[in-house]
């Protein structure tokens, strides 16, 4: 599990092809490895990934077919930046909100202009992620945790402020941009739940249920 607050931007030092998958080899830059082992998690914009290799400049992470397919990682080239944040312990602040690294979707940025001194991004996300994000509620873009501001069907807008386009990869984001997306954790689960599913024969949560104890109108 991740919190979505970036702790460094690394560099993807090589990428190597090894059949349908593929070993990346990234530059941590800033993140502090001297805690970290082998086996650990490290989430990569947004991917989480497993570090095979450990050294001074950075670590070495093994990419499935299935990651590459759904992620935006396969697209990377030597020398990209990536948004770097080691996974959470029992003791981490829990400033952004739940991450679990597990990308749902690929969006593309939009449209981007100044607001103050901040950034607005406005992004589409694929279809059937759309009913997921809800206006001031949290999305995951390329590993940042973010609030939503306005959702019109499954286009949805960010405000990025300064510390965040200093501090992450989002500052350089221009129109044609595509980044990973996670959505809510707790919005994919009550679906399911509402869905009713195996439960529904033992009394499941549905609409009914949250009606009947005061969770909706």
């Amino acid at each position: 599990m991740f919190t979505g607050l970036i702790q460094a931007v690394g560099r993807i030092h090589t990428l190597e092809r090894r059949g349908e998958d593929a070993r990346l080899s990234i530059h941590s830059g800033d993140l502090a490895l001297d805690e970290v082992q082998r086996g650990d998690s490290i989430a990569v914009s947004g991917v989480c990934l497993t570090a095979v290799e450990l050294d001074a400049d950075g670590f070495v992470a093994d990419v499935s077919a299935e990651t590459l397919a759904r992620t935006v990682l396969g697209e990377l080239v030597v020398g990209d930046a990536v948004n770097l944040e080691k996974a959470l312990t029992l003791a981490t602040p829990l400033g952004g909100h739940l991450v679990s690294g597990h990308v749902d979707g690929v969006g593309q940025v939009l449209q981007r202009w100044d607001e103050g001194r901040s950034v607005r991004l406005r992004l589409r996300a694929p279809d059937e992620l759309a009913r997921y994000i809800a206006e001031k509620g949290s999305i995951c873009v390329d590993g940042v945790s973010l609030t939503v501001n306005r959702v019109a069907g499954a286009e949805f807008e960010l405000n990025i402020v300064p510390h965040t386009l200093a501090v992450t990869t989002l500052g350089g984001y221009r129109p044609g941009r595509r980044v990973n997306l996670e959505v809510d954790l707790i919005a994919r689960y009550l679906e399911r739940l509402m869905q009713g599913g195996a439960a529904a024969d033992t009394g499941g949560i549905d609409e009914a249920f949250l009606v009947r104890h005061g969770f909706k109108p």
